[in-house]
């Protein structure tokens, strides 16, 4: 019989398989040799899942079940009177047990699809949300009937901004972080959703170790509250701190950025950033004081204003050369 150290709340359910006797202080968890029919087992674990305070459980429970199965989800409704096998029950234990401690669900699975690509998602970069998936869509309307010659993605993390952005306008793109473990999730994703795209990365805070020009720089910086963070669910707490800290106020690093990046933006030139539900005002204001033209305003899936795009100020004409006097003849 195996001993575990975990209480009974944080064990998943006999139907998976396992059975609880408390022994002498602590709870014992035997194999149960009886395998289950898919529906109750998929039963069973949402009912787990909603117990710990996982939202939409039964959508969770299907992905974790379908990752251990080998199959679609939507295959799951054809298989409800399959048996799963102890094999299979016991990694869906562990990923279970993970889910209902907050790990998120990106994580257990390890991708998780951004404009028809499958990343490669882990603790080293923030998850990629649908909300900048959504940013893709509008930036390639905004370019509509023109092309970016090369593209720079500042806080890349995943890289799923970039890459998407990259592959979608087959510009050259440079990936630039801060982090060095998020270089490495990028690097990862860009070998395999990208090997023969032109793209590269930097390590760099914001535009440090930048040269040179673009016609497009796309960022989703942090821009969390550096008090609030400890108020996010315990699933978003999860993304790296460093994604996340956008300062005391939130917007400091975005100022930042909108500081800084004229200088490397092409004539017309766009920036593209994502910003919090509340940002919006100070984050267009700030913008409108740094010359920026063109400002779009444009609102995510739940109507809520997430994003500004605009053109780079217009740059102080040069300064016409001195024209100097004719020398006097020589008598």
């Amino acid at each position: 019989m195996l001993q575990i150290k975990q209480n009974r709340l944080n064990t998943p359910p006999a139907i998976f398989g396992v059975t609880h006797a408390p022994e002498g202080g602590k709870t014992a968890v035997a194999l149960n040799p009886a395998s289950k029919p898919l529906l109750e087992v998929l039963t069973s674990g949402a009912a787990y899942l909603d117990k710990k305070g996982v939202e939409e459980p039964r959508l969770n429970m299907e992905h974790l079940l379908a990752h251990v199965l080998g199959c679609r989800r939507l295959d799951l409704y054809l298989r409800f009177a399959e048996i799963i096998p102890e094999a299979d029950l016991a990694p869906l234990r562990d990923l279970l047990r993970r889910r209902g401690e907050g790990e998120p669900l990106q994580h257990l699975l390890g991708t998780v699809e951004f404009c028809d690509h499958e990343f490669i998602c882990d603790h080293r970069g923030l998850i990629p949300r649908p909300e900048t998936e959504y940013l893709v869509e509008i930036i390639l309307k905004r370019l509509t009937g023109s092309k970016p010659a090369r593209l720079l993605d500042v806080g890349t993390g995943s890289g799923c901004l970039g890459i998407s952005l990259a592959l979608a306008t087959s510009s050259a793109a440079l990936l630039a972080d801060v982090s060095e473990e998020a270089l490495d999730l990028a690097r990862l994703n860009i070998s395999r959703i990208a090997p023969a795209a032109t793209i590269q990365t930097v390590r760099s805070d914001l535009f440090e170790k930048i040269t040179g020009t673009f016609d497009l720089i796309v960022a989703n910086l942090p821009y969390i509250p550096r008090a609030e963070i400890a108020t996010l669910s315990r699933e978003v707490r999860r993304d790296p701190q460093l994604a996340l800290d956008g300062g005391p106020i939130g917007t400091e690093i975005i100022f930042r950025f909108l500081e800084d990046a004229p200088a490397h933006l092409s004539p017309d030139g766009l920036i593209a950033i994502e910003h919090a539900h509340d940002q919006s005002p100070a984050i267009a204001e700030k913008a409108t004081a740094l010359g920026y033209r063109d400002l779009q305003v444009a609102r995510d899936l739940a109507g809520i204003d997430r994003f500004l795009l605009a053109k780079a100020p217009e740059r102080p004409a040069e300064p016409a050369p001195a024209i100097e006097p004719p020398s006097p003849p020589t008598p």
